[in-house]
């Protein structure tokens, strides 16, 4: 065989393997799961997000200590939450260290009225926007079910109906009564709305681990409850 009939071959045979290879690496490349979509707030926490129906919602409770003009909000520890009527937070139990990764940051609801709480782009969903929520998945009696996260590794037995069907992870991160006292971790979580109930409180939802149902309530606006904010 001549030289250049011998070199033709090698180079040919080279050229195949490197097609070979670079398809069988594309393919891998294809295979491989794209990241599930993030935000990311003024401190630098990243949550996941969860788009249902026509909203894009994060999938786990806001734990920011700042808000979105970087300006501190306030630590209330002590028995001065119950007299408080400006913006505050806390961590259940007043113990970071435990609750903070998992559940997320309890905050008053003055803090919600500033308009500051969530990232930018974001917001405190109205109760229109939580109605709008709970009616895709089927109306008050199941969404709760349909929002849980399933079984009980944060929940209480039983955690009657979760299935998680759109990725929400709803927790039960209890809250802080307007007296300053912690109640309900893992029995229920309860989520402010940014809207007013014309009698002085304001409008919040609720799940709990013994129904499927998501109740629309309304409290005064000292109770320390859990955020998610959806996408403007």
């Amino acid at each position: 065989m001549k030289k250049k009939n011998r070199i033709f071959i090698y180079l040919s045979f080279a050229m195949g393997l490197l097609i070979m290879l670079s398809y069988s690496c594309n393919k891998d490349e294809d295979n491989v799961p794209d990241p599930p979509p993030t935000m990311t707030d003024v401190e630098g926490n990243v949550y996941n997000i969860v788009t249902i129906g026509t909203q894009t919602w994060m999938a786990e409770n806001l734990k920011v200590t700042k808000y979105n003009n970087d300006t501190v909000i306030p630590l209330v520890t002590g028995t001065t939450w119950e007299i408080l009527t400006t913006p505050a937070y806390c961590w259940y139990d007043n113990d970071e260290d435990t609750y903070k990764d998992t559940y997320g940051a309890l905050y008053n609801w003055y803090t919600v009225n500033t308009g500051m709480l969530c990232p930018t782009g974001w917001h405190v969903p109205t109760d229109v926007e939580w109605t709008e929520l709970i009616d895709f998945l089927g109306g008050e009696n199941v969404a709760g079910g349909k929002l849980k996260e399933i079984g009980t590794d944060h929940w209480v037995s039983p955690n009657i109906g979760a299935t998680d069907e759109n990725g929400f992870t709803a927790l039960p991160g209890g809250y802080r009564n307007f007296d300053g006292v912690f109640y309900n971790i893992g029995e229920n979580g309860n989520w402010w709305s940014s809207t007013e109930d014309g009698t002085g409180g304001a409008w919040y939802r609720k799940i709990q681990n013994s129904i499927t149902d998501v109740s629309r309530l309304s409290y005064m606006k000292q109770r320390g409850f859990s955020i998610r904010c959806v996408k403007d």
